[in-house]
């Protein structure tokens, strides 16, 4: 299985971002994931609108948009008109969250549901059927570093088994290490958004690390 390879920028050296984004470009990533966060649904401020325009002025790669934010729905327009190609929100903040769906569709981005640790399968299962991509936390959202939490497997091994009737990706975040990525590509994950567990302040450049990841073996 191809793995999808999606480069945290929140995790990116600030300082020199035009230099990050043009080293991860000739690693050949993926998706760039970038987060937003209000401080009310997580506890943290994550990134800004104008680091998502400068990283998307840089780039000819998709970049994605990670609402962990109150009334993601207000923001729909403003991200796909500012060229996001993937928006992802949580529905447990969404009072009507195929309405938002159906907005996120209608701009000509690809919708993608985000599920915390803490909300189950059934919760989110009407809305899978209407996606293009699922994005489990696997640990609590809102900051770097943070110890993978297990329990969460059970929940992707679900989620493999309902992808067979609906057509949607799966990918993980959160504390994702080169172990995790050859453990959970055997479980059916197919996109690895990769913080300082892989990617980031590595001694190795970006290039041999996406190279090695994507040669990982599953187990």
């Amino acid at each position: 299985m191809n793995k999808i390879i999606c480069p945290s920028m929140m995790c990116a050296d600030f300082r020199s971002l035009e230099k990050e984004v043009l080293a991860l470009d000739e690693a050949n990533v993926d998706i760039y994931h970038i987060d937003i966060m209000d401080g009310h649904f997580v506890p943290n401020f994550g990134m800004g609108l104008q680091d998502f325009e400068y990283i998307r002025e840089k780039t000819n790669k998709l970049v994605d948009v990670h609402l962990m934010i109150q009334n993601p729905s207000e923001y729909i327009d403003l991200f796909s008109e500012k060229g996001a190609d993937i928006i992802y929100f949580h529905p447990e903040t969404d009072m009507h969250p195929t309405r938002t769906i159906d907005r996120i569709r209608a701009n000509g981005v690809k919708p993608g549901i985000a599920i915390n640790p803490g909300t189950s399968v059934a919760t989110v299962e009407p809305l899978l059927g209407l996606v293009d991509y699922v994005l489990i936390m696997t640990v609590n959202p809102g900051f770097a570093g943070q110890k993978y939490l297990d329990f969460v497997n059970e929940k992707i091994v679900e989620l493999a088994k309902l992808r067979k009737e609906r057509n949607f990706t799966i990918l993980v975040d959160g504390a994702i290490s080169r172990e995790k990525i050859k453990e959970l590509s055997i479980l059916g994950v197919e996109g690895f958004i990769l913080g300082t567990s892989a990617l980031f302040g590595k001694e190795q450049d970006y290039k041999t690390i996406v190279n090695e990841i994507r040669q990982l073996p599953e187990v």
